[in-house]
C-alpha cells in the first residue's frame, strides 16, 4: 500500500483521539530488510488482523507477517461509525440469483452469528470495546418510507425471519428507542452492536502480536505476486499472501481497478447532557439511521456523545486517497442539518470532532473473500462501509480456506460470497463520471420523493444495480 504516513493518530477520528495511552503505544515498527513467513498479509486493519487472530488460534506456531503503510488502525477500522452489524452489501435476491435461496438465508445467519462472535473474543480477551447490543433502528419518517418498511419486513418473513430477527414498529414503539422527528414507524433488529471501533482494532493488534504475529508498520508494500510482496525497505517471501488493503488496495501495482475508494464523513458531538439524553432516548445505545437513499448512521457513544456520519463526499479522480479528503466543510455541514433536524434538542450542542475516510466498493457492490490454492493469493474486502463484523466473517473464512481445517461446525467456506469475482471497475474517466453521476442521482431521488411523495425511479434503477 504505497500511501504514506500522513497523519497524527490524533487527527484520525474520534476514536482514536479519546483512546487510552495503553491502546496509542506503537505496536509495530518498520521492516528492517527481507524476511520470510508462512503466512504473510498486507493491511493491519480488521481483516488482516482477524485472519492473523483466526490464524493463530488455528495453529500457534505459525509464522504470521502483517505489513502495514502507517499503523494499525489507521484506515477505515479506526474511523468508522462503530456498527457491529449483521449488514451485508448484496441483498437476500442477490446472494440466491448467484447461489440459491438457502444459501443466501445461511449467509444472513452467519452474519447474525459473526455479531455475536466478536462480543464473545471481546469478553474472552477483556478488551474494554464499548460494546452494547440495542439493536438497530431505522426510522421510518415519511409515508413513503414507512411503506418500504412494511415492504421491507414482508419480504424478510418471505424469506423465513421472523420478529426475533426483524420487527416492524408503530410510531410509538419506535419513538420509545428512538425520539426523533416526524417518525412514522421503524423497522429494528437485533443484531448490532454499537462499539468504539479504534478500541476493537488497537487490542486486536495488541493480542495478535503478543500470539506471536509480526508486524511491521510504516512499510508500505507496492506489489503482491505469487510467493512474495514487496516494499521500498525489503520484500517478505510467504507461501501464501492475503490482501487485506479495503479501500487502499487502488495502491497496489495491478490492483487500480479492484476496487473505488468511496469517502464515508463522520462526526461527533460533545457529551450530551442527561436532559437532552431524555429527550432522545437510545437508552440502549441503539444505533440508528434512517429511510432515506443516501446512507446516514449514527450511535450514542459510551461517553454520551452522538457519534453521526454519511455518504455524500465525491470520489476523487483516479481512486486519489489525500488527509485532506477526509474532511469536507459542505458535507460535514449538511450532516449537521441532517442530524439537528432529526434531534432538535442538540441543535446548541458544540460539535467537536469531524473525520473521514474510505471505504472499498466493488464494481457489483459484492463484498468477497476467497483463496487460490495455485497462486498462495488470497483475499478479503468490498464491504461498502459493512466491514466491522464482515471482516470477522473474513478472517475466520480465510483461515478455514488456507489451512483446510475447520474451526467450527458451520460450513462458513461454502457461503455465496466466498470465491466471488466482482468485475473490474471501468477506466477513468468513466470510473469518476459514472461513481459521482450515481452519488448525484441518490441525493435527487431523496429529493423527488420528499417533494413528490412517489418512489424515484433513479432510486430504484440504482438498486438493481447494486444488489439492493
Amino acid at each position: 500500500m504505497a500511501v504514506p504516513v500522513t497523519q497524527s493518530p490524533a487527527e484520525l477520528s474520534l476514536w482514536w483521539n479519546t483512546l487510552p495511552p495503553e491502546l496509542l503505544t506503537p505496536i509495530g515498527s518498520p521492516l528492517p530488510g527481507d524476511t520470510t513467513a508462512d503466512i504473510a498479509i498486507v493491511g493491519a486493519g480488521y481483516t488482516g488482523l482477524w485472519t492473523a487472530y483466526y490464524l493463530l488460534k488455528s495453529d500457534p506456531a505459525l509464522r504470521v507477517a502483517i505489513v502495514e503503510a502507517n499503523y494499525a488502525g489507521f484506515g477505515a477500522s479506526g474511523r468508522n461509525g462503530g456498527w457491529a452489524s449483521a449488514l451485508f452489501p448484496a441483498g437476500l435476491n442477490a446472494l440466491a440469483r448467484a447461489s440459491s435461496r438457502s444459501d443466501a438465508v445461511r449467509m444472513n445467519r452467519a452474519m447474525f452469528e459473526t455479531v455475536a462472535e466478536i462480543g464473545k473474543v471481546a469478553t474472552a480477551q477483556a478488551w474494554d470495546i464499548e460494546w452494547e447490543q440495542g439493536g438497530t433502528v431505522v426510522l421510518a419518517r415519511t409515508p413513503l418510507q414507512l411503506e418500504s418498511a412494511r415492504a421491507e419486513i414482508a419480504d424478510y418473513r418471505s424469506w423465513g425471519f421472523g420478529e426475533d430477527d426483524y420487527a416492524l414498529l408503530n410510531a410509538n414503539e419506535a419513538k420509545a428507542r428512538v425520539n426523533a422527528t416526524d417518525v412514522l414507524g421503524a423497522t429494528f433488529t437485533p443484531h448490532c452492536a454499537a462499539i468504539n471501533p479504534a478500541r476493537l482494532v488497537r487490542n486486536l493488534a495488541r493480542t495478535v502480536v503478543s500470539m506471536g504475529a509480526k508486524l511491521y508498520e510504516e512499510t508500505p508494500v507496492t506489489a503482491i505476486e505469487p510467493g512474495v510482496l514487496r516494499t521500498g525497505s525489503g520484500s517478505v517471501r510467504a507461501e501464501v499472501i492475503v490482501r487485506a488493503t479495503e479501500g487502499y488496495t487502488p495502491s497496489l501495482a495491478g490492483e487500480k481497478r479492484t476496487l473505488a475508494p468511496v469517502y464515508s464523513l463522520m462526526l461527533a458531538t460533545e457529551p450530551l447532557s442527561e436532559l437532552v439524553w431524555e429527550t432522545i432516548g437510545l437508552r440502549s445505545r441503539e444505533t440508528f439511521s434512517d429511510g432515506r437513499h443516501l446512507v446516514i448512521y449514527g450511535q450514542r457513544t459510551a461517553d454520551g456523545r452522538i457519534a453521526f456520519g454519511g455518504r455524500g463526499a465525491p470520489y476523487f479522480f483516479g481512486s486519489k486517497i489525500t488527509a485532506a479528503q477526509d474532511r469536507n466543510a459542505q458535507v460535514h455541514a449538511g450532516l449537521w442539518r441532517v442530524l439537528t433536524d432529526l434531534f432538535p434538542a442538540i441543535s446548541d450542542a458544540r460539535v467537536t470532532h469531524t473525520w473521514g475516510g474510505p471505504l472499498g466498493i466493488a464494481r457489483d457492490w459484492w463484498a468477497s473473500c476467497g483463496f487460490d490454492r495455485n497462486t498462495g493469493l488470497a483475499w478479503a474486502g468490498g464491504y461498502v462501509g459493512d466491514g466491522v463484523a464482515t471482516t470477522n466473517l473474513a478472517g475466520r473464512t480465510l483461515t478455514e480456506l488456507i489451512t483446510g481445517e475447520a474451526m467450527g461446525s458451520s460450513d462458513i467456506t461454502s457461503l455465496p460470497w466466498v470465491n466471488h469475482r466482482s468485475p473490474k471497475w471501468e477506466p477513468e474517466p468513466m470510473r469518476w463520471l459514472a461513481t459521482n453521476l450515481a452519488l448525484r442521482a441518490i441525493t435527487s431521488a431523496d429529493e423527488i420523493e420528499n417533494r413528490t411523495g412517489r418512489p424515484s425511479r433513479r432510486a430504484a434503477f440504482l438498486a438493481s444495480k447494486t444488489g439492493h
